[in-house]
């Protein structure tokens, strides 16, 4: 059983830089659900990522719509499963993703909520929402992964909305892609200083 003072030491620890906290109720959830402290460092890196994605998406390219909310509460929750599945915080497999949507559910967080603990891998599949493009991009960004495919659906969703040349959306993406790349050793950092156990 994880230990509970270190469970919280992650999920409210201030850290250069500052890793915003977990949205309500997601660290009751997770304390709860006696959440690896891994688990939850990581799900705060990938969750404040998403803020500051979504921050200069709102600002940059207003015209493209998106459920806010719900891209916050799926990078502070996309990896929850992992909590009935271990063994995924060190290595690979995805059977915490149905696995954690169904957990959400039976908390009581609705399908548009649940759905990213599923969809953050999914990002190739035609159904794909711009919302789960941006968890998904969150999901890798925070580590510094650059991902062209993941990148290339989210720019031409920018690159409707706004009117623009793909290129031209691709540029002003990957300025902000490479700016919250710049701080991943930070990010991995804290996540490191946490056990899976």
């Amino acid at each position: 059983m994880p230990s509970p003072d270190l469970l919280a030491h992650a999920l409210n620890t201030a850290v250069e830089p500052s890793l915003r906290p977990l949205p309500e109720p997601v660290p009751d959830l997770l304390t709860t659900l006696d959440a690896a402290p891994r688990l939850a460092a990581h799900l705060r890196a990938v969750h404040d990522v998403a803020y500051e994605l979504t921050t200069w998406i709102t600002a940059a390219c207003p015209a493209l719509k998106f459920d806010l909310e719900a891209v916050l509460f799926g990078a502070a929750t996309h990896d929850i499963g992992k909590v009935l599945h271990p063994a995924e915080l060190t290595g690979p497999g995805s059977a915490h993703e149905p696995a954690g949507r169904t957990l959400l559910l039976a908390h009581g967080f609705p399908p548009r909520l649940a759905r990213f603990a599923y969809t953050h891998a999914r990002w190739t599949d035609p159904t794909a929402t711009v919302e789960d493009l941006l968890v998904s991009t969150a999901d890798k960004i925070w580590k510094a992964k650059r991902v062209p495919d993941l990148e290339d659906l989210l720019t031409a969703r920018l690159a409707r909305a706004t009117g623009t040349e793909h290129w031209e959306a691709f540029l002003t993406l990957d300025d902000t892609l490479t700016t919250l790349a710049d701080s991943a050793d930070s990010r991995l950092s804290f996540q490191s200083a946490y056990p899976v156990t």
